[in-house]
């Protein structure tokens, strides 16, 4: 497994080691000593799972009470995944981090707590797995608007339809990163 580097403090990519032959590959997607060892030493509590069509953009989304940490890897399709420091204080808040996540590249995303977390489905079809560090709890996620100025993520959007992404109608009402509530975390 490999390290790529990011632009942001604590965000970790990871390439891992894919071993195939005729039958088709095999993957490690997770073993706690060698995580521990990258500096993913939180433990994991819940395994979630979506499957989303193309141009369906999911988030941003955090927590604001009990943040999630969250190791994120496609198994099939691809999206582009991002993870934004809103970590009041912090020296790269609001900044954000992206890089595409594909059945092909096999990599993960570490987004530690006090990140919030999207993606955007490049592909016809994702399959989007992920593991956290604290239990989702709907009264407590948060959203921030996935078009703030403030942030200026640079979506592929011409990935969508129309070039417009899908959305909730929880993310089409997020407030801007200077409206939100934020977790009181120290950076």
């Amino acid at each position: 497994m490999k390290t790529l580097p990011t632009t942001l403090p604590g965000v970790l990519l990871f390439e891992l080691d894919v071993f195939g032959d005729q039958r088709g590959r095999f993957m490690e997607t997770y073993r706690r000593e060698r995580y521990r060892e990258l500096g993913v030493e939180l433990d994991f509590v819940q395994d979630n799972f979506s499957s989303s069509s193309r141009g369906v953009l999911r988030g941003l989304h955090y927590q604001l009470e009990n943040p999630q940490g969250k190791l994120v890897h496609v198994t099939r399709g691809e999206v582009f995944d991002v993870a934004v420091d809103i970590r009041v204080g912090s020296p790269t808040f609001g900044q954000w981090f992206g890089a595409l996540l594909s059945a092909d590249n096999h990599r993960q995303m570490w987004i530690p707590p006090g990140f919030a977390h999207g993606f955007l489905v490049t592909s016809e079809q994702v399959d989007f797995a992920y593991k956290v560090t604290a239990p989702y709890s709907p009264s407590d996620e948060r959203a921030l608007a996935w078009n703030d100025p403030q942030l200026n993520v640079a979506w592929p959007l011409q990935a969508c339809v129309d070039g417009a992404p899908t959305l909730s109608a929880r993310d089409r009402a997020a407030p801007l990163l200077a409206a939100a509530d934020l977790p009181r975390l120290s950076p």
